[in-house]
C-alpha cells in the first residue's frame, strides 16, 4: 500500500527535528453544498531542520518517531508532488 502525501505549510519550526505543517483541505458541504475550507496540523520528522516557517513542503506517512509524530518531510520535493498528483 502506498504511503499517503500530504502537501501543506510550515507553521511552527519551534522544537529539534520537528515542524509543524498546516495541510488545508476543501470539499462540497453535502447539505449547504458550498465549498468549505478544513485544516488540520501534522507534527512532521525534520531530521536536518532544513524546512523554515512559510515554506510549502510536502510529507509522507512513516513510522511512528513520537506519541504525535508519525509523518516525515520528503526530500525530493519533485518525485514528490508527481506521486501526489501537483504539479510542482
Amino acid at each position: 500500500m502506498p504511503k499517503r502525501v500530504l502537501q501543506g505549510v510550515v507553521v511552527s519550526d519551534k522544537t529539534d527535528k520537528t515542524i509543524v505543517v498546516k495541510v488545508e483541505r476543501r470539499f462540497t458541504h453535502p447539505v449547504m453544498k458550498k465549498t468549505v475550507r478544513r485544516s488540520k496540523n501534522y507534527h512532521a520528522h525534520d531530521e536536518a531542520n532544513a524546512a523554515k516557517i512559510g515554506q510549502t513542503v510536502f510529507i509522507e506517512e512513516s513510522r511512528p518517531y513520537s506519541k504525535t509524530k508519525t509523518w516525515k518531510l520528503v526530500e525530493d520535493q519533485a518525485a514528490a508532488a508527481e506521486a501526489a498528483g501537483t504539479a510542482a
